[in-house]
């Protein structure tokens, strides 16, 4: 990432990057931080130089340290000395940055600001650092360009955070698979089995294995999960016969992403036909997900496959709210969508190539009253001959499938 972040300054005659943020909350930061708990905190990145982390207080300094990057304390550059003669927030934020540059060899020119910071604090310092001679470019995007191919020990981490959604879902196959019908209502452990039960089950087993879910998750049935990104009414009871999407996306130190339709008892006809074009779409992409392949093509096969079935899609009709509606997939790392894109204007940054992580979510939705959503996502890692799946539990609707692949 850093050879590649380097060609980004020079591209952008940069002199230097700087990344704002609160350890890994931010995910900018988070991509250097190396799983360091920090309050405000910003690394500095000399073209072809280095990276230097700036933390605040020396209470952090065993944190900072397991960044593994080179430390620009409080101490050198004498941060007590720049709160006491700069009280106002923006005075001194562009004081301890001017110093923390000073300190890695950064005479003033352009930089690229990356990260995140209060605004107003932000854009107070960056006036105040124009009138030093610095100039500024958002570099946002080339970091996440810089970060789209992922190292060993982000696979390693994202595989194993994709390790615990698969037994989660296990679980919650398990739970499903176990429940009682009646008058059409599952029932488990005496109660009603609502989404929220579910949800609940769903972030223990998380918890227990210290991941996150800061963008929560989705437990959608029927016409609820018709909507995509509905997360589902927490005291809906689920019932026999209902399409139910569950996706998971929680986070270690970065993000993993898996989403499963189900359906407890007889599957209604119109159901059963969507899941298997869906099934088929995503088999598809997985035969189509190969290094130098444009996200875009992909995403134009699902359509072709789609529409020949009777489906309305994106690219014959726009807009459409039913049948298959988004993109095909999306890169995760340190944020939940990150690069390779699979929209048709992305330039060099929907091309697929190894060392990529990328969702593949084929999905169908008819949202009215009585509607269902299908949608069927893997997580692969992209090697030189094709993908490999980081999230391999079977595609069937029937949850006693994925019980039974991991006996």
């Amino acid at each position: 990432m850093k050879a590649r972040l380097a060609a980004e300054l020079e591209r952008a005659d940069c002199v230097a990057a700087v990344v704002l943020g609160h350890g890994d909350a931010d995910p900018d930061l988070a991509a250097f931080a190396g799983g360091a708990h920090l309050g405000d905190a910003f690394v500095v990145v000399p073209r072809g130089g280095a990276p230097r982390l700036a933390y605040y207080t020396p209470m952090e300094r065993e944190e900072a340290a397991r960044s593994g990057l080179e430390p620009l304390t409080p101490e050198e550059l004498d941060l007590a000395r720049l709160v006491r003669e700069h009280a106002e927030a923006g005075d001194f934020l562009a004081a301890w940055l001017e110093a923390a540059l000073a300190a890695s060899g950064v005479a003033p020119g352009r930089l690229a600001l990356a990260g995140s910071w209060p605004a107003g604090v932000l854009v107070d310092a960056v006036g105040r650092l124009a009138e030093r001679g610095w100039s500024f470019v958002a570099g946002n995007e080339a970091l996440r360009r810089a970060r789209k191919p992922k190292s060993a020990a982000e696979i390693a981490e994202i595989e194993r955070v994709a390790g615990v959604v698969v037994a989660t879902f296990r679980a919650v196959a398990g739970r499903l698979a176990e429940a009682l019908v009646r008058d059409g209502e599952l029932w488990s452990e005496g109660e009603r089995l609502t989404v929220a039960r579910l949800k609940r089950a769903v972030a223990l087993g998380f918890a227990a294995a210290g991941l996150s879910e800061p963008r929560g998750n989705i437990v959608a049935p029927a016409e609820e999960g018709g909507v995509p990104h509905n997360a589902g009414t927490p005291d809906r009871v689920l019932r026999a016969g209902e399409a139910l999407v569950v996706d998971l996306f929680p986070r270690g130190r970065l993000f993993a992403d898996a989403t499963r339709t189900f359906c407890v008892g007889p599957v209604p006809e119109p159901l059963a036909h969507a899941h298997a074009a869906v099934r088929a779409a995503l088999e598809q992409a997985h035969r189509l997900a190969q290094p130098g392949a444009r996200g875009w093509y992909l995403q134009e096969a699902t359509c072709a496959l789609f529409a020949a079935r009777g489906w309305p899609t994106p690219i014959d009709t726009p807009g459409t709210l039913s049948g298959y509606v988004h993109g095909l997939g999306h890169g995760v790392g340190y944020e939940l969508h990150e690069y390779p894109s699979f929209r048709r204007e992305a330039g060099e940054e929907g091309t697929l190539a190894a060392g990529d992580v990328l969702t593949l979510e084929p999905g169908l939705y008819a949202p009215e009253p009585g509607g269902f959503g299908v949608r069927l996502e893997d997580l692969v890692v992209l090697a030189a001959e094709g993908p490999r799946n980081l999230t391999p539990l079977p595609l069937d609707l029937d949850p006693r499938a994925a019980i039974a692949s991991g006996s």
